[in-house]
């Protein structure tokens, strides 16, 4: 018990972090966060120690969100409106600020799964390459050169 405490005290924020690049929303990261450490109590026996206590984690926590994911395309729940301009920009630069954004959202989007969490992981700066390669099983360097990769696609298109 003290263990997960341990690790809760340690790991804790970093996979809130992880989760909110996931979810881009903070009550569910906390949630989901809360989750995940209570799965890892439940599971901590099951831990065999062949990658860090960081990516255990953090492949719970991946787990619990596509949890989550599966559950709101089954009770899908209505979206905050943010249709409602700000007052201090001007409205030709909002809008095609707004345009970007969608279009570079709509870019990563269609990205092959993988790569679509590696950008979003890296853009938030939740983890590190290192983190990041551990997370999928691969090294560092793969993280590295797929992030890149996958960059220099979006900025072709």
């Amino acid at each position: 018990m003290s263990e997960i405490k341990d690790y809760y005290q340690e790991y804790g924020k970093k996979v809130y972090l992880y989760l909110l690049s996931l979810s881009r929303d903070a009550d569910t990261a906390e949630e989901l966060m809360q989750e995940t450490f209570c799965e890892a109590l439940r599971c901590l026996n099951r831990y065999d120690g062949s990658c860090s206590v960081y990516s255990w984690l953090c492949s719970i926590a991946k787990h619990l969100w596509l949890r989550e994911l599966d559950r709101r395309k089954r009770h899908p729940i209505a979206e905050p409106d943010e249709t409602i301009p700000d007052p201090n920009a001007a409205p030709d630069k909002m809008a095609e600020l707004k345009e970007q954004k969608l279009s570079l959202m709509r870019q990563i989007h269609a990205l092959p799964e993988q790569e679509k969490e590696l950008i979003l992981l890296r853009a938030t700066g939740a983890l590190s390459f290192r983190e990041i390669g551990e997370l999928f099983g691969k090294t560092e360097n793969w993280a590295r050169v797929t992030y890149y990769r996958t960059k220099q696609k979006l900025s072709k298109e």
